[in-house]
């Protein structure tokens, strides 16, 4: 059952989800109505959850659940990785693709593959202050960190000590 964003409970259960690009006014206007379907029928063998989404920077999409009756199930999540992977063929966009690591360069989010992270530690592209998305994100509250520095992630092991 759709509630808005601001309506769930601070213990809410989120998943982030990146596109690789920013999405366009007309864009937003699909993923917001296909998103709001989504979540209208989002259950948990066949009982109704508490669910809303955030499109955030027109770039980052949060997908909520309020767990507090019903815990997701291995089966429903499966459900909204099927309702991101419709969106990302509707948009040619890629949200799904965990191998990715969001950070932001001159006020704009980028995009970049895991694998090929330490090349732009290197080159100097992403710095100890570079804000980047904190994969560590679970609940709704945990939102407050979702950007943190580079060297209080996962990279700062590609930085000098």
């Amino acid at each position: 059952m759709y509630v808005t964003f601001q309506n769930l409970s601070e213990s809410s259960r989120v998943w982030v989800y990146q596109a690789d690009r920013k999405l366009s006014e007309k864009e937003l206007e699909l993923a917001t109505s296909e998103l709001k379907t989504f979540c209208e029928g989002w259950n948990v063998h066949g009982n109704g959850i508490l669910t809303s989404f955030e499109i955030l920077e027109d770039q980052v999409i949060v997908l909520a659940a309020d767990e507090s009756r019903s815990a997701t199930s291995g089966c429903s999540i499966d459900s909204s990785v099927r309702a991101l992977q419709k969106l990302e063929n509707l948009l040619q966009i890629n949200l799904t693709d965990r191998g990715k690591v969001a950070f932001k360069s001159a006020n704009s989010i980028q995009i970049a593959p895991a694998l090929g992270i330490k090349s732009k530690v290197v080159e100097g592209e992403i710095d100890t202050d570079t804000l980047v998305i904190n994969p560590l994100i679970q609940t709704k509250a945990d939102l407050e960190s979702l950007w943190i520095p580079a060297s209080k992630s996962w990279l700062n092991k590609y930085f000098p000590n």
